[in-house]
This record gives C-alpha cells, sequence and structure tokens, in this order.
C-alpha cells in the first residue's frame, strides 16, 4: 500500500512539473521546474490540508480517539493502542523530522522524542507548524545534481524518494484525522470550500 502511495505521490510530483514545463498545458514550453520548487508545491499543499484538520478540531477533542463504542454492536474490530487525534497531530509533526532531515541531511532544532510528551492543543499545533518550517527548508536543499543521491539510513531510498514519502506518509495520517474530525461531527476544512 505504500509503495502505491509513494508511487502516486512521484507520478504526482512528474505531472506537477510536466505540466510547468510544458507551460500548464497550453503547449508552450516553459523553464525547467527544480526538485526543490515542485516539491515544495506539494509540501504546502499538504501542510495547508495537515493545518487546517489540526487547527479545526476543539481542544477538547484532542484525545479524542476512535472505539468499538461508536460502531454497530456486531462490528469486530479491535481499536486497542488507536492513536488519539492529538497522537496523530504528534506524529505527523516527528515523522517530518524523520523524513525530510533525512532527506537532506539536516539536524531537528528541537528536541523531537519531547513533541511526543505535548499535550496541550496550541502547544501540538505549534510543534506541527515549526516541523513544516523544517520540512521547507529541507526540500530547499533538493538541486538536480543531488535529488536522486542515496541516502545512507534509509536504504534504496534517495533523497527525492524521501521527499515523496514524506508527502504520502503524511496524507495517510491526514486521512486519519480527517475521519476523526467526521466522527465528531466537524467538517474538514477542505471540505468546506
Amino acid at each position: 500500500m505504500k509503495r502505491i502511495v509513494v508511487a502516486m505521490v512521484l507520478a504526482g510530483c512528474c505531472a506537477v512539473g510536466a505540466r510547468a514545463q510544458m507551460g500548464g498545458g497550453t503547449g508552450a514550453a516553459s523553464a525547467m521546474v527544480t526538485p526543490a520548487k515542485s516539491f515544495d508545491t506539494l509540501l504546502s499543499m499538504f501542510e495547508g490540508q495537515a493545518m487546517g484538520v489540526a487547527k479545526a478540531m476543539p481542544a477538547d477533542k484532542y484525545n479524542f480517539a476512535p472505539s468499538g463504542a461508536i460502531f454497530k454492536a456486531e462490528q469486530t474490530t479491535k481499536y486497542d493502542g488507536v492513536r488519539t487525534f492529538a497522537q496523530e497531530v504528534k506524529h505527523l509533526a516527528q515523522a517530518n523530522y524523520s523524513f525530510y532531515g533525512g532527506a537532506s541531511g539536516m539536524k531537528a532544532d528541537v528536541d523531537v522524542k519531547a513533541i511526543g510528551d505535548l499535550t496541550d492543543k496550541d502547544q501540538i499545533v505549534a510543534a506541527l507548524q515549526t516541523s513544516f518550517a523544517f520540512a521547507h527548508k529541507a526540500v530547499a536543499t533538493l538541486t538536480t545534481q543531488n535529488a536522486f543521491e542515496g541516502v545512507a539510513a534509509f536504504p534504496n531510498s534517495t533523497r527525492a524518494s524521501m521527499v515523496a514519502f514524506g508527502i504520502a506518509h503524511g496524507f495517510d495520517h491526514y486521512g486519519q484525522m480527517v475521519e476523526y474530525l467526521r466522527m465528531n461531527g466537524l467538517v474538514p476544512p477542505a471540505s468546506q470550500r
């Protein structure tokens, strides 16, 4: 499943780059789009959606996690260990440091493990926002010369594939966060348009 998501993100990157190179589909050629610009466009799209959902969930619902109690009795799905909404947001922030740091070689300027201990919504949202600022700086290091260099800590990965997987992984958790909003009767910001 993760391979499919990564392939879809990479295809999206190619489509964004191809569209830009082709002048937005008009047939007119334009300048090449750098890997940094192409991936940063996708990262910005993801950031906007993830931040919107993180802010939309009320503080008193940040500890919400689905449980068997909200479904039909005949369902046998187990919910032990399911992350709360807060844990989803914190995981996303921590993962941003891992994936984008791995892609760029940059070191986080925050205590990434400490993000897991946050309990206040405002602090959690701020941690996510800070992780996106880090991610943008990391993506800015991609060039046409280094985008496909291997990443030693992640075998068979390149700097570009690490960025692509960071975005794909993030959208996976974004989808879960959207469901948590819906389970609480809230319409996700992206669906309000």
